[in-house]
């Protein structure tokens, strides 16, 4: 079935805040790697702690990109795109991750 032009024209709008949502997401991947090398660079003994903020840092980006292609597939198509764990996640991993280099930071300072 062949769409007509309005079905094929979306709101940039709406285009251009989920290109905004995935530099959020980059963003904030970012922070969480820039966290884990100085993490590994202050606590030279504990690398295994940083090397596990770098990782939690990628799957950040890699949620926010797969939500950015879920949410571009919704919109093209002219629904809801599903709300999904990811932002739960992300939320979870900065709580965890605040309160494990808290208790880090207490029991490495001599």
């Amino acid at each position: 079935m062949k769409k007509t032009q309005a079905e094929l024209d979306v709101d940039i709008r709406f285009l251009l805040a989920n290109d905004r949502t995935l530099l959020a997401w980059i963003r904030t991947s970012l922070a969480v790697l820039a966290g884990g090398l100085v993490l590994m660079q202050v606590h030279k003994g504990h690398q295994l702690i940083g090397v596990g903020v770098l990782a939690a840092g990628a799957l950040v980006a890699l949620i926010g990109y797969s939500r950015y292609r879920a949410a571009d597939r919704a919109i093209r198509a002219g629904r809801l795109p599903h709300a999904g764990r990811g932002p739960a996640f992300e939320v979870a991993l900065v709580v965890f991750l605040a309160i494990g280099l808290g208790i880090a930071e207490l029991l490495l300072t001599d």
